[in-house]
């Protein structure tokens, strides 16, 4: 198991990157939806993966650092109408509705309570879902993950 600790070294340290440009592909599994996967390499080599998953028509945009033992280490979630309920929402499902859980762009970040449930809003991060660049960017540099490459984008209105 990691520990709080070895996150908060592991999501600081400056040696995590990713070497080579990134290009979208279709999701099977979810009509209309583009995903990539990139090896994130760091001194040592901890197999980390960072991934992507965006549906332009919904305005649905997810970016995720991931660690092979724990999964989702840090994730951000774009887009309107987007809510994950944290652990400490407790309310029934009508009065989530009116909870003060985020809504629309948050993170999530890995704990040892509470998994990758713990949320909150990064005041680092400013890009909405209709720039996926732009909002990757500002992930990498939130996390400290450096991108040696391009992030291609195919421009708005073109066919997956």
């Amino acid at each position: 198991m990691i520990t709080n600790q070895q996150i908060t070294d592991l999501l600081a340290d400056t040696t995590k990157e990713v070497l080579g440009d990134i290009h979208w592909e279709s999701d099977p599994t979810h009509p209309g939806a583009r995903k990539f996967s990139a090896a994130v390499r760091t001194t040592p080599d901890r197999g980390l993966t960072a991934h992507g998953w965006w549906r332009p028509d919904t305005g649905a945009l997810f970016y995720s650092l991931r660690h092979p033992e724990v999964g989702r280490l840090v994730g951000l979630c774009l887009g309107p109408g987007i809510v994950h309920h944290g652990p400490m929402c407790k309310g029934t499902r009508a009065s989530k509705r009116r909870c003060d859980c985020p809504r629309g762009m948050h993170m999530h970040r890995w704990t040892e309570e509470f998994g990758d449930r713990w949320v909150y809003v990064p005041e680092s991060v400013t890009a909405d879902s209709g720039d996926p660049a732009a909002a990757w960017r500002q992930f990498c540099a939130t996390i400290n993950l450096a991108h040696r490459g391009t992030l291609y984008v195919a421009e708005r209105g073109a066919r997956w």
